[in-house]
């Protein structure tokens, strides 16, 4: 493998610490918590989006849509 440079990849700018994977696994929790049976929000395929406000909105719904078909299933 041929090197070009002598340039050093950056260090990470934050590491992971108890607090913030503490953080991390409670939003997790509270995801898996409002989509129970494993289901994931967004159907899979590839999806290219013109802008990153254009994916947060179809990500809304898509997590809207996963809440409202799994309505039923958290209300028992």
């Amino acid at each position: 493998m041929r090197t070009i440079g002598h340039r050093l990849p950056p260090e990470p700018a934050t590491l992971p610490t108890a607090g913030r994977l503490r953080a991390a696994c409670a939003i997790n929790e509270s995801v898996a918590a409002l989509l129970p049976g494993g289901r994931i929000a967004a159907p899979k395929g590839v999806y290219r989006f013109r802008t990153l406000d254009e994916a947060n909105r179809q990500q809304d719904a898509w997590l809207a849509e996963a809440m409202a078909e799994t309505r039923p299933a958290r209300q028992e």
